[in-house]
Order: structure tokens, then sequence, then C-alpha cells
């Protein structure tokens, strides 16, 4: 079967095969076409879960700042425990993310432009408040998303 053929029938085993080239040096029978494609869709993936990560880090965070104290006016003892352990295990997936793929990090400020909007939609679906309270532009720098200790008033 003819490694473009078996790309169609079972991705899964296809990659299996092109390593197996690659290691063998049998570079004339790997699927050229399909490894570019492929390659070109791995980028998209990480730049995708970037932009996952951000929004509902970003969202949660506005949450914190813009619903979190009247929550806690109307139900006495209200913390957020839910929206703190969210904001931590995203925080966590970024630095893991970043970690792994170090090049993204020139992307983040881009990605946090664009993935900004996204996250407001989210927060103004899940608090209910009007999408006018919340800022233009994201609030919070790089520095202060990846901050551990940083959760906005």
């Amino acid at each position: 079967m003819k490694t473009s053929d078996l790309y169609e029938k079972d991705v899964n085993e296809w990659v299996t095969s092109q390593i197996q080239l690659l290691k063998s040096g049998k570079l004339e029978l790997i699927d050229i076409e399909h490894l570019i494609e492929e390659l070109q869709d791995m980028g998209k993936s990480n730049r995708r879960e970037l932009s996952n990560h951000l929004k509902i880090l970003i969202a949660h965070l506005l949450k914190w700042q813009y619903q979190l104290k009247l929550l806690i006016d109307k139900y006495n003892g209200y913390e957020g425990k839910s929206w703190k352990l969210t904001i931590i295990e995203q925080r966590f997936q970024l630095m893991d993310l970043l970690e792994d793929i170090p090049s993204l990090k020139r992307e983040l400020q881009e990605t946090i432009k664009k993935s900004y909007p996204k996250a407001v939609l989210l927060a103004v679906k899940e608090t209910n408040l009007p999408q006018a309270i919340f800022p233009v532009e994201c609030p919070y720098t790089i520095e202060q998303l990846l901050d551990d200790d940083f959760y906005p008033h």
C-alpha cells in the first residue's frame, strides 16, 4: 500500500510508517505532501491550544475582577474557589505549553489581542454582566497572566 493511501485510511499508522522511513533513511518513500500538511497543522494546533488556554484564563480573571465582589456580598462566605482553581490550572497549562514550545512566547502578545474579545464574550455569558463594563483591550500584561499570585481587584 502506498503511504499516501495509508494516510487516508489510518493517519496514526501513516505517522508510524513515516517515522520508520525517516529512521531507516528511505527518504524517497516519504509522503512529502501529507508530511508538510501534518507539520503545518501541528503548528496551527499549538497556536490554537495557546489561544484556548488564554481565553479561559482571561475570562476567569475578568469574572474574578468584575463579579467576585458581587457574589461575596450576595452570598456570605462565597470565595470563588472553582474560579481560582481554573485560573491556576490554565496557568499551569500555559506554562507547560510555553516550556515545551518556547517559540510560542513570541506569539503571546498577538494571541492575547486576538483571544481577548472571545474571553470577554465567555465572561459575559457566564456572569450575565453587560459587555460594556469590560475593557475594550485586555487589561492584563503577559507577566500578570502568568503570575501565580496575580488576582485582579
